[in-house]
């Protein structure tokens, strides 16, 4: 009598880097009904129903992108596929940054996170409106239209989606409505008992009559002021003024205050991410604690499918990135090993890190047996590699890290997205 295999799949002989269990090297991983079953070395290939050659790949826990827009529709133009961000390009969980708001919130869950292949939660908007066409319009931010209340409501009525919130703390804003639009922020986060998401950065443009008398550089030490201990800072790389580097080029010095009472970084990648300032940052001793890539329809190029005409994005034939996708979130892995952060440093920041921001460490983010079976392996390539940002400083890489293919939930997805960028060599 044949016995039953004990596992369903074995990934084979890859390189494993899990920094919840503090494994690293190379090994097998073993999935039953699911769940990750075991990781050691030598698992026989007779023991599983299939097996994966993963020799000189990378094997992850499966990365979760903390910066991702996929209302798809319902926020315009902004919102992309989440599964062409998620599964499709090697990514088993995505948080939805300020998509849905209170009253948009039941779709979200049912046209978004129900069809989904790949997991989806979100930080919900702070703002009535969610994140209609990416924030385009700044009137529609104000505090009037703002509704603690219903958010917190609806926050604690979604706990199982509704991760955090977001908000935003940049020049355009402030000149319009001073400090009252993120102090409900605050208010709704912490009376959710939940984290506050801080979109730093100029985002909007001014309004006719200027600034106001506000200084992009005394934005951060504002905001500080008004948050707790596991908020979430945002964009210290960026390239826009009122960011971790001030207009003299220095680390403001409010951020190492924050960063000792208990606030978290996240890169969130995407246009605002500048190299020259990262180094800035980096070199002062900032090292992000999540990775968020901030792929959006403004900034992320959607080729249609194979034989079908013309493209998703509405304005694809004018799209500044036609013909090419710029971001991914394996793409801003390089770039922090382009910056010189080391690798195991880079994975717990689309692992262990981002699993710990939305309270779900007990899941996702590890490859501890028992945990569902969310897995990225990984290209490593060797070479020369040129990257780019949007202040259209290339640096070259000597390493590029491009997605294989992942499992979710024990199910395997290949890297077939349309929106993954191609490597340009050096």
């Amino acid at each position: 009598m044949t016995s039953r295999p004990a596992y369903d799949t074995v990934i084979q002989g890859g390189h494993v880097i899990c920094p919840s269990s503090g494994i690293d090297g190379v090994m097998d991983v073993a999935v039953s009904d699911g769940k990750i079953a075991a990781v050691r070395k030598d698992i026989l290939p007779s023991t599983a129903k299939t097996t994966i050659d993963a020799r000189g790949k990378l094997v992850i826990p499966g990365m979760i992108d903390t910066h991702a827009h996929v209302y798809k529709y319902v926020t315009g133009r902004f919102g992309l596929d989440a599964d062409l961000c998620g599964v499709e390009s090697g990514v088993t969980c995505l948080v939805d940054q300020g998509g849905p708001s209170c009253m948009t919130l039941p779709g979200f869950r049912h046209f978004i996170v129900e069809p989904a292949k790949t997991k989806v939660v979100a930080f919900i908007s702070a703002y009535l409106v969610g994140g209609m066409e990416g924030h385009y319009y700044a009137d529609l931010y104000a505090p009037n239209l703002m509704d603690p209340a219903a958010t917190i409501k609806a926050a604690k009525e979604n706990a199982d989606l509704v991760k955090g919130v977001k908000g935003h703390a940049e020049i355009g804003g402030f000149a319009r409505f001073g400090t009252k639009v993120i102090e409900r922020s605050a208010q709704i986060a912490r009376d959710a008992g939940i984290p506050l998401y801080v979109h730093f950065g100029q985002l909007w443009e001014l309004p006719p009559e200027g600034a106001n008398g506000i200084d992009a550089d005394t934005i951060i030490a504002e905001v500080v002021k008004l948050l707790k201990p596991g908020d979430i800072l945002a964009h210290p790389f960026t390239r826009h003024p009122g960011g971790f580097v001030d207009k003299t080029g220095k680390i403001h010095p409010i951020v190492r205050q924050a960063l000792d009472m208990g606030l978290k970084t996240d890169v969130g990648h995407g246009s605002h991410f500048s190299y020259r300032l990262a180094k800035i940052a980096i070199g002062a001793g900032i090292i992000p604690d999540t990775l968020g890539a901030d792929m959006h329809g403004y900034n992320t190029y959607v080729p249609p499918p194979p034989g079908t005409p013309g493209g998703l994005h509405p304005d694809a034939e004018n799209h500044p990135f036609a013909g090419q996708a710029r971001f991914s979130l394996t793409q801003a892995m390089s770039s922090m090993l382009a910056l010189g952060i080391d690798l195991n440093r880079v994975v717990e920041m689309v692992t262990t890190n981002p699993a710990k921001m939305v309270r779900l460490e007990s899941e996702i983010g590890s490859l501890k047996p028992g945990v569902s079976a969310d897995v990225s392996v990984l290209n490593d390539l060797r070479g020369r590699f040129k990257l780019m940002d949007n202040e259209k400083t290339e640096v070259i890489t000597e390493r590029l890290l491009t997605p294989a293919f992942c499992l979710r939930k024990g199910v395997r997805y290949d890297a077939t997205s349309r929106i993954l960028p191609a490597a340009i060599a050096a």
